[in-house]
């Protein structure tokens, strides 16, 4: 497993990381058990970076990584959380110093730590990021020693670059992947200069680019890419990465072509985010062991010649880019 250096934080982390939304709800039926294999197989490959949130599963995620953690014992991956999404109804006036604390206080007892490596507000309205007093609440939080880092989930590239002026903010986790390229026009050079950390979230679209997906898929009914299809619960760039069920689908069979023999797509996919330099760490998911080793696996392949990252350019330019580059 290959690392690298989670910007300003200096924390060195591998690039492959573990998505803990899976093994705390909105995927179908993950039991806790499947959870703890999941996440277990991910560090017995040399996972050292965990993302979770607050509100997945309303606390299960955090509450199984906290477990498994203490079951293990040693040496302690990098924790990165989020909070915000509970807040409801979810609006900008809801994020005050005195919320964000309220949550990050929950945080602290579900993953039972005295300080939290990093919290990052959870996908807020664009307004929160102009408004400067909320990153001084958690620079406060920092001095009162309630978490060592933060940063923000965004949904946007537009609220990314707005972040990123506020010299505290030590990450940025965003949307990156094949059916999402926006982020290559500006946003990886910016934070790169300003050494923030990039950690990239719904690498394979919501298992689009695993190529196991078909027409005929069949998901649960507690499964966001059942009810969350067209932003019914949440913004629909999380879901499919925001594209078209169908057009995602062909574009899958016109990539498919492109991964070398003896690699899957999965791992295709999360190797092409990582040719970026300015990403930090990738966090795929995982419902179970076998996906959790297929993942890590990743950053043993070698890099994507030119004329396939040129054909994927293509390929996105022809079929993707004006579903999504336009929104996100």
């Amino acid at each position: 497993m290959k690392t690298r250096v989670l910007g300003k934080t200096g924390a060195t982390i591998s690039e492959i990381g573990f998505g803990a939304w899976q093994i705390g709800g909105s995927w179908g039926d993950v039991s806790e058990a499947d959870g703890k294999r999941a996440l277990n197989a991910a560090l017995d490959a040399g996972v050292t970076f965990i993302d979770t949130a607050d509100v997945y599963g309303d606390g299960r995620s955090e509450k199984i990584i906290a477990a498994v953690l203490r079951e293990r014992g040693g040496q302690k991956p990098f924790v990165a959380t989020k909070a915000g999404r509970r807040l409801s109804p979810h609006v900008t006036e809801g994020y005050t110093g005195k919320n964000i604390e309220a949550f990050i206080d929950r945080s602290l007892a579900n993953l039972g730590v005295e300080t939290l490596d990093l919290v990052q507000l959870h996908c807020p309205p664009t307004e929160v990021y102009y408004r400067p007093e909320l990153f001084g609440a958690l620079d406060q939080l920092v001095t009162k020693g309630k978490i060592r880092h933060y940063g923000v989930s965004v949904e946007k590239v537009e609220e990314a670059l707005k972040a990123i002026e506020y010299p505290g903010v030590a990450t940025v986790q965003i949307i990156y992947n094949i059916f999402r390229q926006r982020s290559h026009d500006l946003f990886l050079a910016e934070a790169e200069k300003k050494n923030v950390g990039v950690i990239v979230r719904v690498p394979l679209a919501s298992g689009l680019l695993s190529g196991k997906i078909t027409r005929e898929t069949a998901f649960a009914a507690d499964d966001h890419r059942n009810f969350n299809r067209h932003g019914e619960a949440f913004d629909v760039g999380e879901t499919f990465a925001g594209v078209p069920f169908e057009t995602a689908l062909e574009a899958v069979e016109q990539l498919r072509p492109l991964v070398p023999e003896g690699v899957v797509m999965a791992q295709f996919a999360l190797r092409w985010i990582l040719e970026q330099k300015a990403v930090s760490v990738v966090i795929p998911g995982a419902r179970n062991e076998a996906q959790a080793q297929s993942n890590a696996a990743a950053s043993a392949l070698s890099a994507i010649d030119e004329p396939t990252k040129a054909a994927i350019a293509a390929l996105y330019e022809r079929l993707v880019k004006v579903h999504v580059h336009h929104r996100w």
